[in-house]
């Protein structure tokens, strides 16, 4: 697939580009996005949730009234989940919900994730910039620039810029990545992938290795 190359005020430049058919040509993968994407939200998950057992719960362990007659239920202690203030049955407990997925499908999750963006238009390529300072009011004018602001925006840059990263951070639904760090949510979570030029080598060698 061949996309042309922009600069940031939205024009377009003589140079063409052509992104590797073994990463944006491929039949996507359904099930290996959804393992992908589901680890990563596993792995954002504290799991510090904690509600008392019975024996945590502060309380006396005298028992209420007794056994029979009382027309009641039989209740024990003041500590009982059936009674207001009392512990919680199978309550949340720390956990870690983390769990081991092979490189394979990752790799192919991230494949499936940008062959879907290219299939469906939204993926535009930028000649290589950086601002000299980090300003968010640079940035937006490069989002306005395509028609793309408000919505949710991942750019993809080829090596580190923290003027970039700085000045796009304050921008709602807006992420700006480094091309090695590229996840399945990040791409499948944008509306519009906007890929440095330098960004797409970066990609193909690590998807590719």
């Amino acid at each position: 697939m061949q996309l042309p190359v922009f600069n940031i005020e939205g024009q377009e430049t003589k140079s063409k580009v052509t992104l590797p058919e073994g990463v944006f040509g491929i039949e996507p993968n359904d099930h290996a996005i959804y393992l992908d994407v589901k680890q990563y939200l596993a792995n954002q998950r504290q799991g510090t949730h904690k509600s008392k057992e019975r024996w945590e719960v502060a309380g006396s362990t005298r028992k209420l009234h007794k056994q029979k007659g009382t027309g009641g239920a039989r209740k024990g202690d003041i500590n009982s989940p059936l009674l207001k203030g009392g512990a919680r049955v199978f309550g949340p407990q720390p956990r870690d919900y983390s769990f081991k997925l092979n490189k394979k499908v990752k790799v192919l999750a991230r494949k499936s994730a940008l062959a879907y963006k290219a299939q469906g238009n939204n993926i535009t390529v930028l000649e290589d910039f950086t601002f000299d300072a980090p300003k968010t009011k640079a940035f937006a004018a490069m989002l306005k620039s395509f028609n793309v602001t408000g919505q949710r925006v991942l750019l993809v840059t080829g090596e580190k810029n923290d003027n970039l990263v700085l000045a796009g951070r304050n921008l709602q639904k807006t992420k700006v990545v480094v091309a090695g760090d590229l996840n399945t949510y990040d791409v499948m979570n944008a509306s519009k992938v906007l890929l440095l030029n330098s960004a797409i080598v970066k990609i193909e060698e690590t998807l590719n290795k």
